[in-house]
């Protein structure tokens, strides 16, 4: 009688030590950074998705710059060809690829988000659906921006609470956790681009 009644006051305290080691806030951290990694995604789709649609808008009307609109497909191409799965976010080398690649799209994309491009080419500005489309680019690229942020915030709450006691003792004993990686800026992203269409 006296062990059942000595499991019956420890029950609780291993429950509560238990729950003071990440066993619940580690997967819900963990979660989370899949959550804002998948909206990122939907976002980068979005961008993909429009990109395709603004690529065939001018083209039709200014034909003489297929050159640039082919730059912008083949980048397009090159990024969706580089895929991040949530289980490679804690490989550095895989989450550089894919930040690389989607550099690559928005260098591409940069020049028509310009004014320089509506006065050096008034047809493009006369047609409300380039307008139209821009804007929604312009839209998407400040959407990928505050998808970036929110998952290196969720990166550095998760990764914090994988570090710090006691919820370490959880994620590591039970889930085995690894940091996940952030992005990080491109090589050069501190330069502002150079719009020139060989003029």
């Amino acid at each position: 009688m006296t062990a059942i009644r000595r499991l019956g006051i420890f029950a609780p305290l291993f429950a509560l030590a238990l729950s003071g080691c990440g066993l619940n806030s580690v997967p819900t951290a963990e979660e989370n950074v899949n959550a804002k990694w998948a909206d990122l995604q939907a976002d980068y789709q979005r961008r993909s998705d429009l990109i395709g649609n603004l690529v065939e808008t001018v083209k039709a009307a200014a034909k003489q710059e297929s050159g640039v609109f082919i730059g912008v497909a083949e980048a397009r191409s090159r990024a969706n060809s580089v895929q991040l799965r949530p289980e490679d976010l804690s490989d550095p080398a895989k989450v550089r690829a894919f930040s690389e690649a989607q550099q690559a799209v928005s260098a591409q994309v940069r020049p028509f988000l310009s004014p320089v491009v509506q006065e050096q080419y008034p047809e493009l500005r006369s047609l409300q659906n380039f307008r139209d489309l821009q804007t929604q680019l312009e839209g998407t690229e400040n959407r990928i921006n505050f998808g970036r942020r929110d998952y290196n915030q969720s990166v550095r709450e998760y990764n914090t609470r994988i570090r710090t006691f006691p919820d370490a003792i959880g994620a590591k004993v039970f889930y085995g956790a690894k940091p996940k990686v952030p992005f990080e800026a491109a090589a050069g992203a501190q330069n502002a681009p150079k719009v020139d269409f060989g003029n």
